[in-house]
């Protein structure tokens, strides 16, 4: 296992259902000196949305020790105003905004504030929750605009923020992580018949056995929770 036994572990969307079932295994599990859990409702709060949060949050993460892992659990698929676009004819300015204000520029800033925290020395993970619909080159079925949008926009500010991580903190990694489908309320409208939807504490168990597996050279990619990498 790759992951130091000390410093302490971030949990961000903590309140949802993968970032609460990631807080509790990590918790179980032992191997951090603290897990610490933000969100819209946490103390600090956490508003992606409102980068003052978000600096001051981060600030507030480092002054409890080490910072060695950070999971951004954050997504947003639809809520009572949108649901995703199956049409252009559906494409909705507010909609995409707000796709891309949560999916992408909220992370970008997580990205911002939190990983300059990061140790300079030994093993760090920032680590975000992408979707293997934001893969351009995966892309067969079309739909989902801002969705896919804005999670391809996040894969690219991981690449990026990768690129500068690495020559900050050399064995530090930086990556995009797909969950598979969860048992989630994000997820729950869209399940078929047939598709593997998973529990979100099995979900947990799979994105920390692969983020306890990547090396220093994996920084800046896009796996899936298998450990598989995606295409861009």
């Amino acid at each position: 296992m790759n992951t130091p036994l000390n410093g302490n572990a971030v949990i961000i969307g903590a309140s949802g259902g993968i970032g609460s079932a990631l807080l509790e295994a990590l918790r179980a599990r032992g191997h951090y000196d603290l897990c610490l859990g933000l969100s819209r409702h946490s103390g600090p709060p956490l508003d992606l949305t409102d980068e003052a949060s978000i600096a001051s949050a981060a600030q507030w993460a480092a002054s409890q020790g080490d910072i060695r892992l950070v999971i951004d659990a954050t997504g947003f698929l639809h809520d009572a105003h949108f649901e995703p676009e199956k049409s252009w004819r559906s494409l909705d300015p507010e909609h995409m905004a707000r796709s891309f204000a949560l999916n992408a520029i909220g992370p970008a800033l997580l990205m911002k504030h939190i990983l300059p925290l990061l140790p300079r020395q030994g093993r760090a993970v920032f680590a975000t929750l992408s979707a293997k619909v934001g893969s351009i080159g995966d892309n067969e079925l079309g739909g989902w605009y801002s969705y896919r949008a804005s999670k391809a926009a996040l894969n690219q500010f991981v690449k990026t923020a990768a690129i500068e991580l690495r020559r900050r903190a050399p064995q530090a990694v930086c990556v995009a992580l797909h969950p598979g489908t969860v048992q989630t309320h994000l997820s729950a409208p869209f399940h078929k018949t047939g598709l593997d939807v998973r529990a979100p504490l099995d979900a947990a168990t799979h994105l920390l056995a692969v983020i306890d597996g990547l090396s220093a050279e994996q920084t800046g990619g896009f796996y899936d929770y298998r450990g598989q990498s995606l295409p861009w």
